[in-house]
């Protein structure tokens, strides 16, 4: 279905074209070109640390995170349930056990107070993400994984760019991800990176991306033999990928600011609506609106409503996310069940992400904020 205003639209420019088309040209290195080296030292100033090892996809950098810390069997790591479906399957990858803690209600991150109730003997990590680019309560999620002596990982598939304070999301935890599939702040297609400030799980990373290969010089240009030092994965992102990256993020600090103020112009319009919650975030946090989800302070199917009622008028929404406990796999594989996590649950059920992206004209954000308004003063959406 051909919606009047998609859910998001990939900001580029000719520049893009001109990175990409430079190494196409170049004839070789399609897969191993210095590009991929600049992309990460870019990507590691951006996160504040010293390493960044780049990556197919932010699931693959998840994958390769949990194997570098050793995390398996027998290991716990404590997780949200209201996220994209691989931050919890990372722990099944490695034959550990995603444990799912609440969210609060501000941020969607996170509660610090259930992390803490959810630690037993056996968690190794804590992962936190930051919902649509919102940091979350990390500071105080730090202060337990430091008290218990726990990993902390930051899945920040959906922030790059977001900061708490003067630091960037990304840097308070022993190591982060950050993806970069179509819908992010900037985007290759697919693709993601780990970034952290440990030279050994540097090292330890790019073995595992590259079939646990030593390589000290460019495999497909070097007579030199390479030993095979531990068993990896094919998980390496191309020179053509890292070109892209190099060009889109040189405009992340522009699409910030244009997504930011188009989340402004949403929030005071739609924050005047009584049965409407908008985007929040922490005091001395910045949000960067990777998506913009309001809350409807109703039952589930009044939110269904709407949906519904904004789809019928070409406006594409969606809910993000449906809990990952409730899911078949999830239900039949490790035994949860409706109830489990009531908080996540119910704000699952309230909430709706709407289209937010750089290019949004302001005659497509009225039209957005009018048929909201228009569903809210019409009797159709009462129980």
């Amino acid at each position: 279905m051909a919606h009047k205003i998609p859910l998001f639209k990939i900001y580029w420019d000719e520049e893009d074209v001109d990175y990409v088309a430079k190494v196409i040209r170049n004839g070789s290195n399609w897969a191993n070109g210095n590009e991929i080296k600049q992309f990460e030292s870019e990507l590691a100033e951006l996160a504040g640390t010293k390493y960044c090892v780049t990556f197919n996809s932010g699931t693959s950098a998840l994958h390769a995170l949990f194997l570098a810390y050793d995390i398996k069997q027998g290991c716990e790591v404590i997780v949200p349930s209201f996220t994209f479906i691989a931050t919890a399957n990372a722990a099944l990858f490695v034959g550990a056990r995603p444990v799912f803690a609440e969210i609060e209600g501000k941020t969607y991150g996170l509660d610090p107070d259930d992390v803490n109730e959810k630690i037993t003997p056996y968690t190794k990590a804590i992962m936190p993400i930051h919902y649509g680019g919102c940091p979350c309560q990390i500071k105080e999620i730090k202060e337990i994984a430091d008290d218990h002596e726990l990993f902390l990982f930051e899945d920040a598939a959906e922030a790059l760019g977001a900061k708490v304070g003067i630091s960037s999301v990304g840097s308070f935890g022993d190591s982060s991800i950050f993806s970069f599939c179509q819908n992010k702040l900037i985007t290759t297609g697919e693709g993601g990176c780990a970034v952290t400030n440990s030279k050994e799980i540097f090292e330890k990373l790019k073995l595992i991306r590259s079939h646990g290969r030593l390589e000290n010089s460019d495999y497909f240009t070097s007579v030199e033999s390479m030993d095979y030092l531990s068993l990896g994965h094919n998980f390496r992102m191309s020179t053509i990928t890292a070109a892209l990256g190099i060009s889109q993020i040189k405009k992340l600090n522009k699409i910030i600011k244009m997504r930011v103020k188009n989340a402004k112009y949403m929030n005071d319009e739609l924050g005047t609506l009584n049965d409407v919650a908008i985007p929040n975030s922490l005091r001395g946090s910045a949000h960067v609106y990777q998506m913009y989800t309001i809350r409807i302070n109703k039952p589930k199917q009044i939110r269904n409503k709407l949906m519904q009622y904004l789809a019928d008028a070409g406006i594409m929404c969606k809910i993000y996310f449906e809990p990952v406990h409730l899911t078949k796999f999830y239900r039949k594989e490790l035994g949860y069940h409706e109830g489990d996590l009531p908080i996540t649950e119910n704000i699952s059920g309230q909430v709706l992400s709407l289209p937010m992206y750089p290019g949004l004209a302001e005659k497509e954000l009225d039209y957005m904020i009018n048929t909201i308004k228009q569903f809210f003063g019409d009797e159709q959406y009462e129980e």
